[in-house]
Order: C-alpha cells, then structure tokens, then sequence
C-alpha cells in the first residue's frame, strides 16, 4: 500500500538525479500554518467582537421564545477570559440535557480523538523520535523524525512493539466506549422521560398485506393501542402542494400591492413625482403595479396574482379537505405499511424482537423496519416499498456509489499531481519553468492549494449520497444518514486517504523507477513514511481554519447580519424564519470527515508520529468551536438517538487495520533486502491476527449486550441507570423479565472474561451521565400529548395539513386592511392578517419580533410537538 507523498525526496535515494531534488516539506509545511493560522486568528478575534453584538447569530439558544424550548441555555459570557469560564463550568453532559444525545455524542467523538492521539504521543515519542532521528538515513526536516530515516532493520523491532502497544490500547478504548454509547443509548431510551414519548412505544411495519384489518393488527401483538394505515398520499400531495404555493404567492402579492402604494405615497410625502389617483384607499394605487405571474415559466399565461390566487384557493381548499377526509377515514388506497402504537416501550420492545425471528414472526411477510420512529422523519414515499424491493434498491445504490468512487479517482489523481508537480519536472521537460518558481509560492501550491481543492471537489459526495440512500428505499431520515454517514465514511477513506496517497507518492518516485526498475521497492520502502506530510498540512488547515470559520460562522454571518440589513426579507414570514431556524448539522456528513481524519493519524502512528501532535492539537481546536455552537447554536433536525456515533466508532477502527497493513508492508519490503526484518514482520502480523479475532469479539458481545439491555423492563430504569454495563455482563442466568404476556425470551447475557470486563466497563461514567450528572429533566416523564395532537401524529403530512396563515403587512393607507377583509370574503376559510409587521421609513419590511424572545407572538408560530 502505498502513502501520500507530497514533498521531495532528498538525496538519500540511490540512483536518484540528486541535484534536481529538494526537501520542501518545511516549507509546505510553513507556507500552510502562516497563512492559515493568521486567518483562523483575524476569524476568532472578530467572533469575540461579533458575538457581543449579534446574540441571534452566535446565542440563538438562549432565546427559550425562539425555539420553543424551556430548558434554557444561558447567555455567554463577554470576552476571551469570560468565554474560558463558561468553557470551565459548563460540561459537555449540558448538551445532553438541553440538545440532544446525538448532539452530546457528536462532542464526545472528538474528546475520543483528542484522548487517542495525546495518547499515542505519549507512548510513540519517546521511543521511536530518538530512533528515528538517529537512523542514518540522512534525512531531513520533517522527515528526519519519520520511519523513512531508519536503516538498520533492527530498529524495526521498536516500531513493531510500539506498534503492538499503542494500537492495543486503541482496541480497548474503543470497546470501552463503544459500551459507554450502547449504556447511553438505552439509559436515554428507558428513562421516565424516554420511556414516556409516543415515537419510543410505536413500531413502523411494512411489506403488510393491504387486506389485514386493524383487528387483526391487534391480536397479532399483545398491547396495542393504536394502529395508523399508511395510505396512498401522491395525489393529495400534488394537491396541497399547489394550494401551499398558490397561498404563498398571494402572500407576496398582497404584500407587494401594498408596498408600490407605500412607495408612492413617501415619494408625494417628499415632494417628488409619483402615481397619485383619485381620493380613497387606492388614492396611491397605480393598476400597472398590480403583481402579476406566468402559470408556467415562461411561457404559461399571464394572471393577476391576487385574482387568481383568491379564486385557486377556493377551489383547492374545499377539495383538499375532502381528499383529506377520505384518508382520515381510511377509505384512500394503502400502501402497505402500519404504525403500530404500544401500551408501554416494552411491549413495542418485544414485538420489535418478536419481528426479528423467523420462528417466532406472526407474519412471515411484514417486516419491522423501524423501533422508535419519529413522525417527522418519515420518508412516506418509501413506504409502499417492501423489503425485497429495498434490498434490491440497496444494491443498486451501493453498485452505484462504488461505480462513483472509482471514477472520482481521476479527478482527486489530478489533485495528488499538483501536490507534487515540482517532481514531474524531472521527467517531462516541458514542465522545467516550474522549478524557477519561489520556494515560498511553490510550497503553497503543492501544500495549501491541493487541500483546498480537495475539499471543494469533496463537498458534493454527502449531497448524492443522501440523494442515493433515499433512492434506496431507506423508510425514515435517520436511516438515510446512517447509510449516508457508511458511503461518505468510505469515499473519504478511499479517495481522501488512500487514492490520493497513491497517486502522490507515485509522481515522487516515477523519474527514479523509470532508470532503475530494480530498485521499486527500495523506494517504496523510504517514501511511504514520508508522506505524511500532506496530513500534517491537512491537520493544519482543518485544525485552524475548520474551527475558527466554525465559530465566526461566515455564511451565517453574512446571510443574517449583512444581508439580513441590506436585503431584509420581503415577507414577515421570511424575516420570521430567519430569527426561529438555526443550523442543523447531519450526521451523515459530519462524522466521516472527522472520522477519517482519525483514521488517517492512527494509520501514520507508527510510521511518522508527528501527525498525532498536529492530530491532537487540531481535534482539540475542532472540539473547542463544535462544543460551543451545540450549547449555543445548534438544534437538532434528525435523531440517531447515539447510533452514528456507534457507527463513526467502528469505522474509526478501519485506522488501525491501516496502521498494522502499512508497518506489515513496509516490513516485507524490507525482508527483501534483510531477512532480519522477519522478526518485526511476524510481531506486526500476530497484532493484526489478534485485531481481527479483538474485532470480531467486540461485535459479537456488542451485539448481545444491546439487546440485552435494550431488553430490560423499563420499570425498572432507575436502577439500571445506577447499575449500568455490570450487570449485562455478569455470567448470570437468563430470566424473562416481568410485565410481558409476549413468547420472546429475554436475550442471554454476554459471557465476557472478568479481566476484560475491568478493562471495558466504563459503569462509573455511562447510564450514570443521565441520572447522577444531570438536572432533573429526563427523569420526569414526558406529558401527555393533547388527543388531537396524538391521533395525527403517524398520517402523512398532507392529510393533515392544514392551509397556511397568511401574514401580510399593515400600511398607512388602509389597505390591508381591505385586503384582508376580501381575502377572507372570497375563500371561505381562509386566515389572513395583517397584525404585527409594517413598512418601516424605507419602505422594507419591518417586525417587532426581531427582538428577542418574541418568536412565538408571531401569527405564524406553531409550537414543536415532541412525539
């Protein structure tokens, strides 16, 4: 396997042209930190300046009005030393308790990292630096402190062992906080807040025969409550998407009528020419002003916006109404898929396990697809799609993105030659007025340049794969991060890692392999460890400039300061929105570019350990601005409740196997010129077997001990909150806990050896988090949800909703007032007002809510049902 190699080779290669090589890696590594590490200063001095001033932008958490939520954050404090305080008092567990758990655990993956790396300076260091730095090879610079400086194959035996240490340790604080997250997850679940919630007690089922009746439904699980049919929503859908449009464009209309008037009176106002008619409301109203639009782009036919907008409502709006009676009643075609609401989470529980056995399955077709499921995470287009069809989809998809990933390989190899164009000059003569360029300047282009481009090239994956994983038939949002966060963890592990590194570190080597064949491997073997460079600068630009644009937030910054000033929205709605939407981040993104950030500096631990240092100090930036906008910034959009996290720290695993194939190659290479590298060979090759059999254990016992906790009586969740990964370890018998009328037995126990058990158990700090650490929030258990409210919860949206409230805006001249009135006169049912927001002296829109804490005295609010 061959890694990255972005900066020259010196000398020391035999049968190399040596006058025409430098050692640039310094000065890549200068020319990314000076720049970068200026910029992220400029960027957390003005966030430090901003933030005092713009509470919306970098506190919008504290306004409990805003988002609808009680437990309040409290408001930052002012200045570099007041924002160190908070960053002393207030733990990571606040996040918890007032975000969400996926939010909490996002924070806690980088602690992980940060803990890992440090880690592995501590023990690689000490040992292999010396080693290293004395290894004769006469390198240079930073790569006098990399596995490439060594000759003597004897000292191998230290990169070996410290190899075998090091990633060790590794296997077992993964495991350990692989439980930790298992713990979290269920003690989140099971306590009397969790417990409580109706998505926690309801099922979805698909692939379910369109001729069942709900009373088959009911005997086939023991404590159902409620069934809700999914039905067919195309229709309606089309319907209610037109009556949303057509509503919101009257919206407009209505708003701009009233602004050209408003125009034209402050230009009478202040004496300059304008449209003036005879006395009355439209005594400022020009005809020619009246908004119009195309029923089709471009070519459809030209109407009065407020005419027809009037007449189009009152024909959707009693037929929408209808459409949605017929679903209400159940009378629409289904689809094949039932959301199945249980008396207690426990029996949701036991038929969620009751699904998963063939033998024990009431019916051999319907298939569980989701435990938990909220309602507004539901793909309802995919859920007329049966399993086969989705496995089959999967496929397809997965074929698709593998297809994808092999052919993005040529313009990251592009990417991979600029990084060392400066080596290409040596083999095509063309190319020479490169070497005339500054050092400086060139450091730039082949250490800064090609991980900017990197990332730009990179931005787009997540997007089709999201894109893709819906295609695949993936039934909830959640689901479809999940799949994204698999696709976009191998894509950046592929092409960011691995295929950039290969296609670098051959333009390194290609002038000496082309006049001197025989000497490949010799080459390989002194040129993989140098090619860790490229991430130290990678680090770097992550590090800095990732966490201080983090923090100053630029986008939003000018999206909401800047442009919201200059350009403020032409609707109260649209002003509305920008002061009650925040940043959501996705998890399908988001862990896999940190995750393979993990993975490559535990992939060069043994090669090149100077990227842990880099490693630590940029996780720890990168920790420090998430940290603060998931306590002050942030909400939550999609719940994995724990499960990417889970997922980010199996991958994380994938740096260790790259680790152990990078030493085991370079190894072998070594044999072939010294068969006393044998000895560190087969010390790398016993670690890897151990590895596997480590790895597979894990899942093995991880996979028991959810389902064994998962499968405690939530009666009895305080306990278990105490009691925690113990007592699912304990070589205990299996007994079928209380409270169940259903045939599944409980999950036996884990046997996992004690000595492991003391490594692995993290009790002390795991379901404690939620009842030793925090307030009392999650152990009160949640209200109950209005009737009303509970009985919609699980139809499609578009059965439901309901036509918007239109939000206009009050003028001086009265008419919209009138507009109002004739609104509500020609569709019958319509909500139209005009309260709150006027037209300021500039004629823009203006909203008394702006200000804080006023969010819900808007006509549009509607409160946040937690399900």
């Amino acid at each position: 396997m061959a890694f990255r190699q972005l900066f020259a080779r010196d000398d020391a290669v035999a049968g190399s042209n040596r006058d025409a090589e430098q050692d640039n890696s310094l000065s890549s590594l200068v020319s990314t930190l000076v720049p970068t590490a200026v910029s992220a200063l400029i960027f957390v001095t003005l966030f430090l300046i901003f933030r005092r001033h713009f509470r919306r932008l970098y506190a919008p958490r504290t306004y409990v009005d805003s988002l609808g939520d009680q437990r309040k954050t409290p408001a930052p404090s002012n200045g570099l030393f007041g924002w160190i305080n908070d960053f002393r008092h207030i733990h990571d567990e606040y996040i918890l308790d007032h975000q969400s758990i996926d939010g909490y655990l996002f924070v806690r993956f980088f602690k992980l990292l940060i803990v890992l790396c440090f880690l592995g300076c501590l023990i690689t260091w000490p040992i292999l630096f010396p080693i290293n730095a004395t290894g004769g090879a006469g390198k240079k610079q930073l790569n006098l402190l990399s596995m490439s400086n060594v000759k003597n194959v004897n000292r191998y035996y230290a990169h070996a062992l410290v190899s075998f240490v090091f990633l060790t340790l590794v296997m077992i604080i993964i495991a350990r906080e692989s439980f930790f997250a298992v713990n979290l997850r269920q003690a989140y679940r099971r306590s009397p807040w969790g417990a409580s919630r109706l998505s926690s007690k309801t099922v979805l089922f698909t692939n379910v025969p369109k001729n069942i009746t709900q009373a088959t439904l009911f005997d086939m699980f023991p404590g159902v409550k409620h069934a809700w049919v999914a039905s067919n929503c195309k229709e309606l859908q089309k319907l209610v998407e037109d009556r949303d449009a057509t509503a919101l464009k009257l919206e407009a209309g209505e708003i701009q009528l009233s602004r050209d008037a408003n125009q034209n009176r402050i230009k009478t106002e202040k004496s300059k020419k304008a449209y003036k008619a005879g006395e009355g409301i439209d005594h400022f109203c020009n005809p020619k002003d009246r908004p119009t639009h195309r029923l089709k782009f471009l070519i459809g036919k030209k109407v009065d916006t407020i005419t027809y907008g009037r007449q189009h409502l009152a024909e959707l709006i009693p037929k929408i109404e209808a459409e949605q009676d017929k679903h209400w009643q159940g009378k629409a075609e289904l689809v094949g898929a039932v959301f199945l609401e249980f008396d207690t989470q426990r029996s949701a529980q036991d038929a969620w396990m009751m699904m998963q056995k063939r033998k024990t399955k009431p019916n051999s077709k319907m298939s569980a697809r989701q435990l938990g499921v909220l309602p507004e995470e539901v793909v309802w287009s995919n859920l007329r799609i049966g399993t086969a069809e989705h496995w089959i989809r999967w496929i397809i998809a997965t074929a698709f993105i593998s297809v994808g990933i092999i052919f993005f390989a040529i313009p990251v190899a592009v990417v991979g030659l600029i990084s060392n164009i400066n080596y290409l000059t040596t083999t095509f003569t063309w190319l020479e007025w490169i070497n005339d360029i500054p050092s400086v300047i060139l450091g730039v282009v082949t250490g800064l340049l090609p991980v900017i481009m990197l990332a730009v090239l990179m931005a787009l994956v997540p997007i089709i794969c999201r894109v893709v994983a819906k295609l695949a038939g993936w039934v909830t949002l959640s689901q479809v991060e999940l799949q994204t966060q698999s696709w976009y963890f191998a894509f950046q592990v592929i092409q960011v890692f691995l295929i950039t590194t290969c296609s670098s570190a051959a333009t390194a080597v290609i002038q000496t392999v082309r006049d001197h064949p025989d000497q490949v491997l010799t080459l390989l073997s002194e040129n993989l460890p140098k090619a860790s460079n490229f991430y130290i600068s990678y680090f770097i630009l992550f590090g800095l400039s990732s966490a201080a644009g983090t923090l100053l937030n630029i986008g939003g910054f000018v999206g909401i300061v800047l442009l919201g000033r200059i350009l403020p929205g032409k609707t109260p709605r649209k002003v509305w929105q920008k002061l009650v939407t925040l940043s959501a981040p996705k998890w399908g993104s988001e862990f896999p570019k940190w995750t393979n950030l993990g993975v490559i500096a535990l992939s060069y631990s043994g090669i090149a350990p100077l990227v842990l240092g880099f490693a630590t100090v940029g996780f720890s930036l990168i920790y420090i601005a998430f940290r603060y906008n998931f306590l002050y910034c942030y909400e939550t959009n999609i719940d994995t409740q724990g499960q990417a996290y889970q997922r980010a720290l199996r991958q994380l695993i994938t740096g260790v196997y790259l680790s152990e194939g990078c030493l085991i190659g370079l190894f072998a290479i070594a044999t072939a010129d010294n068969k006393m590298a044998a000895g560190p060979l087969a010390i790398e090759c016993l670690l890897l077997a151990l590895t596997i059999i480590g790895h597979l254990s894990l899942r093995t016992a991880l996979t028991h001990h959810e389902a064994r906790v998962a499968y405690t009586d939530p009666t009895h969740a305080t306990t278990e909150l105490e009691h925690g990964l113990a007592a699912a370890t304990a070589q205990e018998k299996s007994t079928t806990p209380t409270g169940t009328s259903s045939p599944v037995a409980a999950p036996k126990p884990t046997k996992i050896p004690a000595f492991l058990v003391k490594l692995i158990n993290p009790e002390r700090k795991s379901t404690s988090v939620l009842s030793a650490k925090l307030d009392q929030f999650y152990h009160q258990p949640q209200e109950p949800l209005p009737v009303e409210i509970a009985k919609r919860a699980y139809f499609n949206p578009a059965v439901t909703s309901p036509t918007p409230i239109l939000w206009i805006v009050r003028d001086e001249m009265g008419i919209s007032a009138r507009e109002v009135r004739d609104s509500k006169k020609e569709v019958p049912g319509l909500e139209i007002t005009d309260e709150q927001a006027v037209f300021n002296e500039k004629n823009k829109v203006a909203w008394g809510g702006v200000d804080e804490g006023k969010a819900r005295e808007a006509p549009v609010w509607e409160e946040r049902i937690v399900y």
